[in-house]
This record gives structure tokens, sequence and C-alpha cells, in this order.
């Protein structure tokens, strides 16, 4: 079997737990050998071995908190030295959910060090692996908060729009290269960052939250029919359609050297 008909090295960061660790099954199950990322040492290492026993696959290890800098730059030198690697899902991330004068300086940081600063730094180091090879996939996950905030949700949310933005440069990068970037955008879905966000999973609304293994089978399911964009929850395909497309009319109708008409002064 030729490189290019294996699957590679696939590196999922927070993949002790949660939507991480199903992803880290599923691609096993495909596959992939794997190169899991957490804070959590002892944890990251059952999730390994399970792994290995059940799928045969090599399973690799690498506990690193993204939010120190040297911990994210050996994560980075990591994906970027390994010509294994065709796959990360950049699935890392924080929530704290609570108004902006009640969440503390360090749960502001650690947001934006996980959610914007990782995020950005292991999607550049792969990219550019990525792209000297002409192969390879970036996974990002984002938030349905990433376009809509909600009272306790500004800051989370802002993040969350970074990685909407952020990913969506990145695909206008790579069009027409042999290099895949995804952007998925989950809803409420049952994993533990509810918990560390200070807001209970019991508290949301019946019916409206995911199996987190639900996620990641239509989140894979999108790549699979190369989705720029999946929104695991979303029914109609259409509503994505309309939101970009309004949002490309609006950045045009912004191109003009011309202040809008309401803003004039009447004679």
């Amino acid at each position: 079997m030729s490189d290019q008909a294996t699957p590679g090295t696939a590196v999922v960061t927070g993949a002790s737990a949660g939507l991480g660790k199903i992803y880290a099954d599923r691609l096993a199950r495909r596959g992939h050998d794997l190169l899991l990322v957490a804070r959590r040492a002892e944890l990251l290492e059952e999730v390994a071995a399970d792994l290995r026993a059940s799928y045969g696959v090599k399973v690799q290890t690498l506990a690193a908190d993204l939010a120190a800098p040297d911990d994210l730059e050996r994560v980075a030198q990591a994906v970027a030295a390994d010509p294994s690697i065709t796959l990360l899902v950049n699935n890392a991330g924080l929530s704290t959910l609570a108004p902006v004068a009640q969440t503390t300086a360090a749960q502001l940081q650690s947001m934006l060090d996980v959610n914007i600063n990782a995020l950005a730094h292991l999607s550049r180091a792969a990219l550019t692996a990525f792209k000297s090879r002409d192969r390879g996939t970036l996974v990002n996950i984002g938030s349905v908060l990433g376009f809509h905030t909600l009272p306790i949700s500004s800051i989370y949310s802002g993040t969350k729009a970074f990685v909407v933005a952020f990913t969506r440069g990145l695909q206008d990068e790579v069009a027409g290269t042999g290099v895949k970037v995804q952007l998925v955008l989950p809803a409420a879905t049952a994993t533990d960052i509810w918990e560390l966000s200070g807001v209970p999973v019991s508290a949301l609304a019946e019916g409206t939250v995911m199996a987190a293994e639900d996620c990641v089978d239509a989140a894979l399911a999108g790549l699979d029919l190369g989705e720029a964009i999946t929104l695991p929850s979303v029914n109609e395909a259409k509503l994505l359609s309309a939101f970009t497309d309004a949002g490309a009319a609006l950045f045009g109708a912004s191109q003009t050297g011309q202040p809008a008409t309401r803003y004039l002064a009447t004679a």
C-alpha cells in the first residue's frame, strides 16, 4: 500500500475526555495511528491503552498544557516534524460561562490562550507541513456560539468567533490544493465542559443537548462529504448558505468610500 493510500497519523488535542476522546476512538477505528494531546497524563495513557488494545494501532501520548507557551511549542514542533501526520483535530478548548465582570482575569486569559492562541499556532504548524506535502486535513472545532452570543458567553463566543473567521480564511488559503480544512460548529453537547464552565448540562433545555458520540460521528460524516463547515445539529443546510451569503453581501456593500446616506447631514 502506498503512503497516499494509508490514513497516516492523526493528532487530537483535548483527547483525554469528551469530543477529543471520541475523535480518537473513531479515527483509530478508521486505521489512523494517533498522537493524543491533553493535560492529564494518566487519563491520556488510559485512553491510549484502550485504543491500542481495541484497534491495534500505534498510539503516542503527549501530556501538555496548551495554555503554557513551552508546552504549546513542544506540541507544535511535534506536529511540524512528523511526516506521517496527515490529520490534526484542534479540539482542546476551555469555557467559563459568566458575565465578563464575574469572570476572573485568569479565566479570561486561559480561554484566550487555549481557544485562540493554541489553535492558531497548531493550525500554522500543521498547515505548513501539509502544504509542503500537498496532503493533509485540519479540523478546527468551533461552536455555534461563534456566531451567536449570550449574556454569559461574551468571552467564550469571542474566542469561537475567532475560530470561525480564522478557519474560513485558512480554507481560502488552501483552495485548489490537496489540503483540506473543516470547521465544525457543535451546539450543546454532553461533555464535561459544561460542569467546568459553571453551567451544568442539567440546566439546559430538554432535547437541546446532543450526545458527544453523535456529534463526532456527524462531524466525520461531514468531513467525508467534503463540507467546509459542519453544523452537526442543523438539519436545514440552506440556513448555513443563507448565513454565509448574507455575510458576503454585507461585506460587498461595505466596499465604498462614501458614508452611508443615513449619516449625511440633510440640507
